[in-house]
C-alpha cells in the first residue's frame, strides 16, 4: 500500500455543513475502496493564487490516506464529477515526505493539545 496526500479547493459559496458533508463524501469514496484515511486537515477559507471560475477565495481541504493505487482514479473520477471541486492533487508521498507528513501531523496534535490550557489560564489572568 502507498501512501497519498490530495489537497484540493471547494468552492467558497458552500455553507461550513455543505463543505464538511463534501469533505465526507470524498471520504467514504476512499473507505468504500479500501483506502485507510490517516489524516485530514480543513485549511479553511483562504485566497486563491489565481482566480478559477471567476472565484477568488475556496475552502482549502487535505487528506493523507494508505491504498492500493487504483483507488487514486476513481478518486479522480469523484473529483471531477462534483462541481463543488474547483482544482485538486493527489500525489504519493515517498519516505520523505512521509516522515515530513508526520512531524507536521504530531506538531499540529502537539499544539492542539497545549493551546486548550493556554487559553484557560488567559482566561483566569483576565478574571482576577
Amino acid at each position: 500500500m502507498n501512501c497519498y496526500e490530495t489537497v484540493f479547493i471547494l468552492t467558497p459559496v458552500l455553507s461550513d455543513e455543505q463543505m464538511k458533508e463534501a469533505v465526507e463524501k470524498f471520504k467514504d469514496v476512499l473507505q468504500q475502496n479500501g483506502a485507510e484515511v490517516v489524516n485530514e486537515e480543513t485549511w479553511g477559507l483562504r485566497k486563491l493564487a489565481y482566480p478559477i471560475q471567476k472565484k477568488s477565495t475556496g475552502f482549502y481541504c487535505l487528506l493523507e490516506f494508505k491504498g492500493e493505487p487504483t483507488i487514486v482514479k476513481k478518486l479522480d473520477v469523484a473529483f471531477r464529477r462534483d462541481e463543488r471541486v474547483i482544482r485538486y492533487l493527489t500525489f504519493r508521498l515517498d519516505k520523505y515526505a512521509q516522515e515530513y507528513a508526520e512531524k507536521r501531523r504530531n506538531l499540529r496534535a502537539k499544539k492542539a493539545s497545549e493551546q486548550p490550557a493556554e487559553a484557560v489560564a488567559e482566561a483566569e489572568t483576565k478574571e482576577a
